[in-house]
C-alpha cells in the first residue's frame, strides 16, 4: 500500500442518509449492505420501472472481473486506473488485478465523500503490488494523472477503467473530449476498459426519473459516442456492443443488457 494517508478533512462527512446517493444506490443493486433506506427506496422504484436494472449493474460488475483478469493475465497488463470507483465492494480492481498478477500496481479514483469515508477497504495490498486512493474529479484528468504517478509508472502502459461513470458527465461532446484527454497522456500500449448505459427511449425515461430523485444526474449514451470516446484507439472483437458478449463466462447475467462497452487499446 502506498504510504499516503487519506485526506482527513473528507473523512468525517454528512452521509446525508435522507436523500439517495448515486454510490449508495449501485451498492443496493449489487447487494450491498452500504445503503440507507432513501437508496434502497430509489433502487425498488427504478426496478419497478426498468426491471432490467439489477441485471445491467451485475453485468458491470463481472464485466469489471473479465477484463481485469483478462488484461492481467492474458496480456500482462500491470497498472490499473479506476476512475469513479464507488463503493468497495467484493472482486474490487485491485483484488482482481493481483489475484492474476501479484505485482500489479492500481490507483483508484473518486471525489466523493462518501466513497472516501469507505476508501480505507480498497487500500490493501500484496506485498509485491501496491494500492492508492486519489480523492480527485474525473472531470479533472490534469490532476488525476499527475497523483496517479505517485504510484503508476506512466512511461509504462496503463489499463484507464470507467466503469458506468462517464454518464455522470452529461454533455456528450465534453464525455468523449475528456476520454480522449485522459487516453493522450497515458503511454502507448494503454487500454480503456469502457461500459457505459446504452440509450433507448426506455432507458432516457428511467434515467430522467432517476435524475428527478436527487442524486447525481446520469445520461446514456448512444453508439456513436461511445465510439468517438475510442477515436484513434483499436478495438477488437467482439468490438462495441453489450458488454456480457466479451469473453463470455458464468459471471453475470449472460442475457444482453443495456449496458454495452469494449476494450480499446493505444497503438504502440
Amino acid at each position: 500500500m502506498t504510504d499516503r494517508p487519506l485526506n482527513p478533512a473528507n473523512l468525517d462527512v454528512d452521509l446525508q442518509p435522507q436523500k439517495p446517493h448515486s454510490a449508495r444506490f449501485w451498492n443496493y443493486l449489487l447487494g450491498g449492505k452500504d445503503n440507507y433506506p432513501a437508496d434502497r427506496e430509489l433502487g425498488e422504484q427504478m426496478k419497478r420501472e426498468f426491471p432490467a436494472v439489477v441485471d445491467l449493474a451485475l453485468s458491470t460488475r463481472a464485466f469489471l472481473g473479465r477484463t481485469v483478469r483478462h488484461l492481467a493475465a492474458e496480456e500482462g497488463y500491470r497498472q490499473f486506473l479506476d476512475v469513479g470507483t464507488g463503493l468497495p465492494t467484493a472482486d474490487n480492481t485491485h483484488e482482481v488485478a493481483q489475484g492474476a498478477a501479484a505485482d500489479a500496481r492500481i490507483v483508484y479514483v473518486d471525489n466523493d465523500p462518501i466513497v472516501l469515508a469507505h476508501a480505507r477497504a480498497l487500500l490493501t495490498s500484496t506485498p509485491e503490488g501496491d494500492t492508492d486512493y486519489v480523492d480527485s474529479d474525473l472531470n479533472d484528468p490534469g490532476t488525476v494523472i499527475a497523483e496517479a504517478a505517485r504510484t503508476l509508472d506512466l512511461d509504462r502502459p496503463v489499463v484507464l477503467m470507467l466503469m458506468s461513470v462517464i454518464g455522470h458527465v452529461t454533455d456528450p461532446a465534453k464525455a468523449v473530449a475528456l476520454v480522449q484527454d485522459y487516453m493522450s497522456r497515458l503511454a502507448p500500449g494503454s487500454a480503456l476498459v469502457m461500459c457505459t448505459t446504452l440509450s433507448s427511449p426506455e432507458v432516457d425515461a428511467m434515467t430522467r426519473s432517476y435524475g428527478d430523485s436527487g442524486t447525481q444526474p446520469y445520461v446514456a449514451s448512444s453508439t456513436e459516442t461511445m465510439l468517438a470516446m475510442a477515436d484513434g484507439l483499436i478495438i477488437p472483437e467482439p468490438g462495441l456492443g453489450p458488454i456480457n458478449r466479451w469473453h463470455p463466462d458464468k459471471s453475470g447475467p449472460g442475457t444482453d443488457t443495456q449496458q454495452w462497452g469494449y476494450v480499446a487499446y493505444k497503438p504502440a
